[in-house]
């Protein structure tokens, strides 16, 4: 049997030795970024996706050994552990085979097969099954006694003991698992009377689709209609009313020898073969492969939601400017909120430029005055209710003081509230109204989204497929390393960072980054980074974990203010040696660097890897691997869905990124959709491959149904609204039979297959 190292090498198609090195840093509390950069020598320069892969199959192995051993001596102590049986239990490659293998010797409550096994008819049942030629009833005479009254209790107790057989042989339930789920269907259809409650599931009202062909979003939505009470799935085979035999009995008659030749006992056998399939066996693989679809779909929607929650977690920032973030709102008004170059809050206003007080003249005053006054240069606009006449508003406050230079841009303000309510924001704000420091979020999310957005529980960010369908604690986990991976791909500025930041630095807890902080505000800014070792409770180990990502910039030394590790500041030393330069004329100077090479400067302790890393890190310090800042502009007079035509062609900015395309934010409180065969002119397998959250893209309008709020849109720009692209018809649910009439509220999507489509997508 291969290790736990060796079968993850194998995986990932590298070294084993790699592996074992890897395993060992992390057993030893080092995190992924770390590894990843400054352990390139230790693991064969593995990258932080190798690494989290790595890391999730070590922690499955890991259960999957532990329950390996459970079983063997839970099996030893019933002295059942045979040589052979051992010999597959140590081969089981998977918990389902380990758990299929144990079936027969898990403790389990008192079946009705092992009832018969007392009353001694195990004999009867093997005979029969032996040979078939044996006569069933007459065998069965032999059995009766006080216990048993007749024949048929005698063979209906051996029947009870083989289906118990054929149920628990592991490589049989193998075969016909995968049979199932090569062949299966799954069939949904509302419950009785559940049609008008259960109308957002009306596309699985009568549906079918290859069990193995579901996509995730299809699949989490057909759970989630059966977790309400709208919707009954059914798997079963394709055209299985029709079949004469059922393929899967057949299997089990194979598997046992059992074939219908006329023998006396042959119809006996098929029945219980029969038996055992629809009443013991389906029903085990009926839930476990409507398992294994939900966790494939979980697994699917959860590396959906990370990748959107990386791409919008390293969004281009606007850079450190005063910012103002209005919080937009009718009746209860704007919430306006000013923070400085840093972040800090420094003003807040309400304002009533909307219906009913309508006091637009006298709001663009108080923004006016409040932008003077603070040298505003950024105006971000939450994009909730009344978002599009608030940046209406600021486009005038810009006209009128246009000698403040200020841009204005909409955000997404998802999660805002959250963060308004939260336990950090109560701390930070104690004395500030919940509304108001919804505005500093959005203010400061303007200025660094990913700064910000790690105060927010990130499942509250809104870039998800049914984040709330999924298990909870894999959705964290998954998140909660992406946050990690780009906090540390950026990097921390030490002197400025909040608690929530400096928590998701390599090798900080949160009393540490609490420690760091307040430091901080008692001794004031940190000079230099041996300076964070008098942090109470931040030791040498933590130390090592996060000195390299966190930056201390205009401090005592230049390359605190880089990513290059304290440990390898001696390498730098050498090359300012060598050169005789100081180490503020070589950071940054390109062509100097260029002519170094980096073979000169290896030695036992720092490798070739480490000192290129130093070298690209010397000739752009504290590089920022985030994209340069850039903003959608919204078109003027399009501000609601009842403005919007057909062949509009919009400027918009991508919200969510899932399998079937993409959502955009065209500024008309309702976000369209660029289904995935509209992205590109050519074949397009994943929407990620064209577009991410945040980018600015131009759309055009291809259908608007004003009643149920869905925009159709495509990047396409050469498409006509007539030529609905053919492949939508892909992603639409299959029908079990064609529907006897068309909803009356199918609006201006009709019949097309775009309408299919679309109400799977917005039904996100």
């Amino acid at each position: 049997m291969l290790s736990i190292p060796q079968r993850i090498a194998e995986e990932l198609s590298v070294n084993q030795a790699q592996v074992e090195a890897a395993v060992g840093l992390l057993d030893e509390g080092a995190t992924v970024p770390f590894i990843a950069r400054y352990r390139k020598e230790v693991t064969g320069g593995l990258d932080d996706i190798q690494l989290r892969h790595k890391e999730d199959r070590l922690r499955y192995l890991r259960e999957l050994e532990e329950r390996r051993e459970v079983i063997l001596s839970s099996i030893d102590e019933q002295g059942k552990l045979t040589d052979e049986l051992k010999k597959s239990i140590l081969q089981a490659a998977t918990k389902n085979r380990l758990e299929d293998l144990y079936l027969p010797y898990k403790p389990k409550r008192r079946t009705k097969a092992q009832i018969a096994r007392e009353a001694g008819l195990e004999p009867l049942a093997n005979s029969l099954l032996e040979n078939p030629e044996l006569n069933p009833e007459t065998e069965a005479q032999a059995f009766i006694n006080k216990d048993i009254a007749d024949t048929k209790a005698a063979l209906d107790g051996a029947r009870q003991i083989l289906m118990e057989q054929f149920s628990e042989d592991a490589d049989l339930l193998q075969s016909l698992r995968d049979y199932m789920w090569q062949n299966g269907v799954i069939e949904s259809s509302v419950m009785e009377g559940k049609e008008a409650e259960g109308a957002k599931f009306a596309d699985y009202f009568e549906y079918v689709e290859a069990i193995n062909k579901i996509p995730s979003h299809r699949a989490l939505a057909l759970f989630r209609g059966r977790n309400e009470g709208i919707l009954q799935m059914n798997l079963k085979l394709a055209g299985e009313e029709e079949m004469e035999s059922h393929p899967c009995e057949a299997m089990i008659a194979r598997q046992m020898n059992i074939a219908q030749q006329g023998r006396a006992a042959d119809k006996w056998l098929g029945d219980t073969v029969r038996w055992a399939w629809r009443i013991k066996i389906f029903t085990h693989i009926d839930v476990e492969l409507k398992m294994q679809l939900k966790e494939a779909a979980e697994a699917e929607a959860i590396r959906v939601f990370a990748s959107n929650l990386k791409d919008l977690l390293l969004a281009a920032p606007a850079g450190p400017k005063a910012t103002i973030g209005l919080d937009p709102g009718l009746r209860t008004g704007v919430k306006v909120a000013v923070v400085d170059a840093t972040g800090k809050f420094v003003d807040h206003a309400t304002i009533y430029p909307h219906a009913p007080k309508n006091q637009w003249d006298q709001s663009i005053m108080v923004i006016g005055e409040l932008c003077r006054k603070h040298n505003v240069k950024l105006i971000s606009i939450g994009n909730g209710t009344a978002s599009r006449e608030t940046d209406k508003l600021a486009k005038e406050v810009m006209k009128k003081y246009p000698e403040l230079g200020m841009n204005s841009l909409v955000v997404s303000e998802a999660g805002a509230s959250v963060y308004s309510a939260s336990e950090f924001a109560s701390k930070e704000f104690p004395d500030l109204d919940v509304s108001i420091r919804g505005a500093v979020s959005i203010a400061r999310r303007l200025q660094d989204p990913l700064a910000e957005l790690v105060k927010i529980e990130p499942k509250a960010i809104g870039v998800g497929q049914y984040q709330h369908d999924v298990s909870q604690t894999q959705l964290a986990r998954s998140l909660d390393a992406v946050v990690e991976d780009c906090v540390n791909a950026v990097g921390v500025d030490v002197n400025m960072a909040s608690v929530p930041l400096l928590t998701q630095v390599s090798g900080l807890s949160q009393s540490m980054a609490e420690n760091i902080v307040h430091y901080r505000d008692m001794h004031g800014a940190f000079k230099n980074r041996k300076e964070i070792l008098k942090v109470s409770r931040l030791g040498p180990k933590a130390f090592e974990q996060a000195a390299g990502f966190l930056r201390i910039m205009n401090g005592d030394n230049p390359l605190d203010g880089s990513s290059v590790h304290p440990e390898a500041y001696e390498v730098v030393e050498k090359i300012l040696g060598k050169f005789d330069r100081e180490v503020k004329s070589v950071m940054g100077d390109s062509a100097f660097i260029k002519k170094i090479k980096a073979e000169e400067f290896v030695d036992d302790k720092f490798g070739l890897p480490t000192v290129k890393d130093i070298l690209k890190e010397l000739e752009k310090p504290g590089r920022d691997p985030r994209p340069e800042f850039k903003t959608a502009e919204f078109k003027e007079g399009v501000e609601d869905i009842k403005d919007l035509k057909t062949e509009m062609v919009l400027q918009g900015v991508v919200t969510n990124v899932t399998n079937f395309g993409a959502f955009v934010d065209i500024g008309v409180h309702q976000d369209g959709l660029v289904h995935i065969s509209a992205l590109s002119n050519s074949f397009v397998k994943d929407p990620r491959e064209v577009v991410k959250a945040g980018d600015v893209v131009k759309v055009k309008v291809m259908d608007v149904d004003v009643q149920r709020k869905r925009i159709a849109l495509t990047m396409r720009l050469d498409d006509k609204p007539q030529d609905q692209p053919g492949d939508i018809k892909k992603d639409a649910p299959r029908r079990s039979k064609p529907r006897q009439k068309q909803s009356a509220q199918s609006g201006s999507f009709g019949n097309s297959a775009m309408a299919d489509a679309l109400a799977q997508a917005f039904k996100k």
